[in-house]
């Protein structure tokens, strides 16, 4: 059963202009899907995204725990090698 608003190549007359105006909408929507996936895919507007998300992370309490926590462990490292050396 055929439902409305599919294509069918039987049975469907359409005249030349039909066509032509079919070619034309489906060239305009795939231009129109081909710029929305490169503006999705923009290194820029990832790179922005991905820094606003670590922005946002670093601003939430546990992004600043893991930002102490990191700060404390390479203070404890610093602190061996500085020992270490002075042995």
């Amino acid at each position: 059963m055929r439902r409305p608003g599919t294509w069918h190549a039987v049975g469907v007359p359409r005249s030349p202009e039909q066509i032509q105006q079919e070619i034309d909408a489906a060239r305009e929507s795939l231009a129109a899907t081909l710029d929305q996936l490169v503006h999705r895919g923009s290194p820029q507007r990832l790179s922005a995204q991905a820094q606003d998300r670590v922005k946002q992370w670093l601003a939430s309490p546990a992004g600043q725990a893991t930002l102490a926590a990191a700060g404390l462990f390479v203070t404890f490292v610093v602190v061996q090698k500085v020992r270490r050396a002075r042995r």
